[in-house]
């Protein structure tokens, strides 16, 4: 089942609407984020034509309840011009384990084919030990990105501070697909704290796809300047 991003929207309001009324005593914390990127690169797959992209978002947290919209320019060689994603879900931590729960709409525009919008549910585990931090995520979706249906993605993920500033962090992942063919993606780069609010990040992505077929999911740098604020 298709949903709009009207719709999506509207969702999120009313979760918005329930968490700030049963914390109306907790702190509502708002935070925003921009990025330029010279690829914006998704599970291995370039997302802009091997292009550059400028992206931002904003946050809300009330309590454990979290919900956000995050949009990116996008170039799938058609008249799809953005990506707009509307998420909500909980974090908590229990044993000395973080864990996210969470749902997230993927949207785009303006008039995209309808096959691109899709919805994914979220569930997601860390742990940190000492100056490193490892986790596990999964995401499944009933009706995914063009053809595929029935669609999950595997993550495992690590995230080390060998010095004050800097940030290593790397990721490997399974998309399975019901139509397309499934496949295996990885990232591993760093993160240098330019400040408080900004960081560089320098990073490698490939994947296990023979790239001379698929070139949007060859191997390649992406370099990005992030703000937080």
């Amino acid at each position: 089942m298709k949903f709009t991003t009207a719709c999506a929207a509207a969702v999120l309001a009313l979760g918005l609407s329930a968490a700030a009324s049963a914390a109306s005593a907790q702190d509502v914390d708002v935070s925003f984020n921009a990025a330029i990127t010279s690829d914006y690169v998704f599970r291995g797959f370039s997302q802009t034509g091997e292009n550059a992209a400028i992206q931002g978002g904003v946050d809300v947290t009330i309590g454990s309840f979290y919900a956000g919209a995050w949009a990116s320019t996008v170039d799938f060689g058609d008249n799809t011009n953005a990506e707009i994603d509307v998420y909500g879900g909980f974090r908590g931590e229990a044993a000395g384990w973080a864990w996210d729960g969470g749902v997230i709409f993927y949207g785009y525009a303006p008039g995209a084919n309808g096959d691109y919008d899709y919805i994914e549910v979220k569930g997601a585990v860390s742990r940190a030990f000492g100056p490193v931090t490892a986790g596990a995520a999964v995401y499944f979706s009933p009706d995914f990105f063009g053809v595929d249906d029935e669609a999950t993605y595997y993550e495992v993920n690590a995230a080390f501070t060998p010095i004050e500033k800097l940030t290593v962090s790397g990721a490997v992942g399974q998309q399975l697909l019901n139509v397309s063919d499934d496949y295996v993606t990885w990232n591993l780069g760093g993160t240098w704290a330019l400040d408080d609010s900004l960081g560089l990040d320098v990073r490698y992505h490939d994947t296990d796809i023979d790239s001379s077929a698929v070139p949007s999911a060859s191997d390649r740098f992406v370099v990005t300047l992030k703000a937080a604020f």
